[in-house]
């Protein structure tokens, strides 16, 4: 049977490209390195409700993007160069001097804040496609047992996003099959309630398959199905790490995952 990859291998390998991507500071390596990225999360994805992490994550780095344009260009220091508009400017106390709010918008001003926007969103979108390639459940098992615990609160609150938006979509589903519009703002209304007693109930077999294996009750950690680390584990991370020390070949690390990463079938449990 093909295993899915280490989930560690994983978060490394997205680790270390995040790390390249800062390092060398282009935004069209960034852009370029997402972009294979997000055709390693298509391709070798399980269809679970982690795997929309990516996707959540690409929004997220959208409106991180859009809000420190507008901050740079509407609150920041002044940087000489071509004007291209203008903005009325705001008069600040006297001990804010060296920053403004308003005044000429400079092309140099306006691509360094887009240059900034492209990184921090390009880190957050690589960190998302980690989430989304690795099951929390078996990262969990795969830890040390020192952070456990720590562990088990990280992988809970890494997964109440993708589990919430799933059953957001289920709801609606259901509501738009019985004749309800689910178009309008009102709609999210009649979503609440269903929402909230569908994570009631999750939390409750929770605890419930929690009490059933014992947990806390023993520091040994279980044999069943341990996660292996192999070659293809030591191929992917070793290429992401070499990015490290050298940036532009961070593109080929991340074909590097696409190639040698199998594509995990619906008959294997996480």
């Amino acid at each position: 049977m093909d295993r899915s990859l280490h989930p560690l291998a994983w978060w490394i390998w997205a680790g270390a490209l995040a790390i390249s991507a800062a390092r060398q500071g282009s935004a069209l390596l960034s852009i370029a390195l997402v972009g294979v990225v997000a055709l390693v999360v298509i391709f070798k994805s399980e269809d679970a409700p982690w795997a929309q992490s990516f996707r959540w994550a690409l929004r997220m780095g959208l409106w991180i993007f859009t809000i420190r344009t507008l901050t740079g260009i509407l609150i920041g220091v002044p940087i000489p160069g071509r004007t291209l508009f203008s903005i009325p400017i705001l008069p600040l106390p006297s001990w804010m001097a060296g920053i403004r709010i308003g005044g000429n918008v400079t092309l140099e001003r306006l691509s360094a804040t887009a240059h900034e926007g492209v990184m921090l969103a390009a880190i957050v979108a690589l960190l998302g496609a980690a989430a989304s390639l690795s099951s929390p459940h078996r990262l969990l098992r795969s830890l040390p047992i020192m952070v456990y615990e720590f562990g088990v609160a990280v992988v809970i609150a890494t997964s109440l996003i993708p589990q919430l938006v799933a059953s957001t979509a289920r709801i609606r589903e259901a509501q738009r099959l019985r004749g309800q519009d689910i178009r309008r703002l009102k709609s999210w209304k009649r979503i609440a309630l269903p929402l909230l007693e569908d994570s009631l109930s999750r939390s409750l077999d929770l605890a419930a398959a929690m009490d059933a294996r014992g947990y806390g009750f023993s520091r040994r950690r279980s044999r069943y199905r341990p996660s292996t680390w192999h070659v293809r584990e030591t191929l992917i991370c070793a290429s992401a790490l070499l990015a490290l020390a050298w940036p532009p070949i961070a593109i080929i690390a991340a074909v590097t995952a696409l190639i040698l990463a199998p594509k995990l079938k619906e008959d294997v449990l996480p």
